[in-house]
């Protein structure tokens, strides 16, 4: 929980909702196709039960924010590039909907994929 003191009370920020932004801000960026599960046993888990911030790991404290993104590419672009934007743009996102400094945003490649060409 991120927790923000103010005249009138206190603010308090789910990582949840951190991680729906993040994950939003990702699949509008050029080249994701989509997140997928951190392994196999979190897969199943989201097999089962939809939830719209998978892929994404957030950590927070009350002067950072860390965030793992596992995000699945559209074949035949830069991986480099692609990953890049995608943390540029989620960093920006978080930053400008919360308020906090995002330390890091780390984007794990975890596969690429074939769109259909027809």
């Amino acid at each position: 929980m991120t927790d923000t003191p103010t005249q009138l009370g206190r603010i308090t920020i789910s990582p949840r909702a951190i991680s729906t932004i993040a994950s939003r801000a990702a699949l509008q960026s050029y080249g994701v196709v989509g997140l997928t599960a951190k392994n196999l046993v979190d897969g199943i888990a989201q097999a089962l039960v939809r939830d719209p911030a998978h892929g994404v790991e957030v950590q927070s404290s009350d002067e950072y924010i860390l965030i793992d993104l596992y995000v699945v590419i559209e074949y035949g672009t830069r991986v480099a590039s692609v990953a890049t934007s995608v943390a540029n743009s989620v960093s920006y996102q978080v930053e400008r909907m919360i308020g906090m400094p995002v330390a890091a945003v780390n984007v794990h490649v975890q596969a690429p994929r074939v769109s259909d060409t027809d």
